[in-house]
């Protein structure tokens, strides 16, 4: 859903960048400029862009610098600070907030949203940037040849600085040229959590009043909820959806009995199995976990299933994709998969030397199931050294707010509250949980995000709550 394309016009590439990184304005200085790709989309009607030139690495000066892009939308009307907003992934860029502008100008009225593309993402300097460069055969994604080229160039020195302790000087860098004196809220989502609390921890701005964490990650050195263990969780939350269903007459009636039993019947059934999308039922209803409205038809797609047919399953496939319609119009949003690749070898996995038979054995009674640690294996070899950054907490926080679903496919809300326990000694902590809430609340349970964020700006007061979806 957040791998965005986005054909762009007036794009010019700058001599210090190198290949591969685009930036859609217009001057030499790193000062905000008007975008020139700014009247091609009503998302980025007046938005400002800049570039920052940082050292690829503090240590290695050789090695040579990184440009890192950021776009501002500036207040409506009078400014009363920045909402710096950082995003997933670890290979999405900021430009999948761009369609959510409507949700954060009513939680950050009066604020200016700043909107940077972290080191290897978007239109900052890239992973392999010959090879996801605007121009190149796949443009800023990979095609054919492409792949192996990139992937081979992941242990070389260049790669390793690539770090999450290096994108949180990136971001310090930033906040400090482009902040100045005013309020300053610091926003992440999902990966954007893990690299704002390595910010704080290595690399503090030097003005930040308050911080959101949406869908707040576990500790780093988390051994059971990495991401080799996210089949584990994905199937958690699948069969507490299940549950809710036997829980209620009505979606046992629609399916003749348990929700429990009729799901493992698609799963165990050959037949049933092969009218799901892609004839693999563990992993599609593992995505519809992701989206409320999606999720809510998993009973009825059950029974058509079971009665043989996959027209519900299909439909709920062609809506997804609709919705992920809507962030394919940006170029710089294209996912870097190396990056991705790197990042979670290096900090999210901890089973490095996890194997396919120990990830199908663990899948075999699972009957939700993610594509990530499948996706992991053979990653090692390419991974950096972990540095003094991994698994370390800040020493001082401003007033945090997390808000965090209770059936969290991705980030769950145990590793939340873990992550809570450890940050509480260094600051104010709150959390708001939100009943129903999946991952991404901005964007999956905008009524709950706005209430709960608009408030938490107002008084810096990160209070314990609940909200549900609606």
């Amino acid at each position: 859903m957040k791998s965005l394309v986005f054909a762009a016009a007036a794009l010019w590439l700058t001599a210090t960048a190198g290949p591969g990184l685009a930036a859609p304005f217009d001057s030499a200085s790193d000062a905000f400029a008007p975008c020139a790709d700014a009247a091609r989309d009503p998302a980025l009607t007046g938005s400002l862009c800049a570039r920052l030139q940082a050292p690829l690495s503090p240590t290695a000066p050789d090695l040579g610098d990184a440009q890192l892009f950021v776009r501002q939308f500036p207040a409506q009307g009078p400014s009363r600070g920045q909402v710096w907003l950082i995003s997933g992934g670890p290979g999405e860029s900021g430009a999948s907030f761009y369609p959510l502008l409507t949700p954060l100008r009513a939680a950050f009225p009066g604020y200016d949203l700043m909107i940077p593309d972290h080191r290897g993402t978007g239109f900052s300097t890239r992973l392999c940037p010959a090879e996801e460069a605007p121009k190149s055969p796949g443009g800023m994604a990979l095609s054919g040849a492409e792949w192996s080229t990139c992937f081979s160039a992941l242990t070389a020195p260049r790669a390793k600085t690539f770090s999450i302790s290096n994108a949180a000087g990136d971001l310090r860098a930033l906040m400090d040229r482009y902040g100045g004196d005013r309020p300053t809220i610091l926003y992440g989502v999902s990966y954007g959590t893990q690299l704002v609390l390595r910010t704080l921890a290595v690399a503090p701005p030097r003005r930040v009043d308050g911080v959101i964490l949406d869908s707040l990650v576990p500790p780093d050195d988390t051994t059971t909820l990495d991401l080799s263990h996210r089949s584990a969780v994905v199937d958690a939350v699948g069969r507490q959806v299940l549950a809710r269903c036997d829980a209620d007459k009505a979606c046992r009636a629609q399916l003749g009995g348990s929700a429990v039993a009729a799901m493992q019947a698609v799963v165990d059934d050959p037949r049933l199995a092969a009218l799901a999308p892609g004839g693999k039922p563990k992993l599609f209803f593992g995505a519809l976990l992701d989206y409320p409205a999606q999720r809510a038809q998993i009973p009825a797609i059950l029974a058509a299933l079971r009665a043989g047919d996959p027209a519900p399953a299909l439909k709920a496939k062609a809506e997804l994709e609709a919705f992920a319609g809507d962030f394919m119009r940006f170029e710089q949003s294209s996912m870097s998969i190396p990056l991705v690749s790197l990042i979670s070898a290096s900090e999210n996995n901890a089973r490095p030397s996890v194997t396919k038979a120990q990830i199908d054995a663990e899948a075999a009674d699972l009957l939700f199931t993610s594509p990530l640690p499948g996706q992991l294996i053979g990653g090692a070899s390419n991974a950096y050294p972990r540095d003094a950054g991994f698994a370390k907490a800040p020493a001082q926080l401003p007033p945090v707010l997390v808000l965090q679903g209770d059936l969290d496919p991705k980030t769950p809300l145990a590793g939340a509250q873990a992550q809570i326990a450890r940050l509480k000694p260094a600051g104010r902590v709150g959390l708001t949980i939100v009943r129903g809430g999946p991952h991404f609340l901005l964007l999956t349970a905008p009524d709950c995000f706005v209430a709960s964020a608009k408030a938490f700006v107002a008084t810096k007061r990160p209070g314990r709550g609940t909200c549900s979806v609606k």
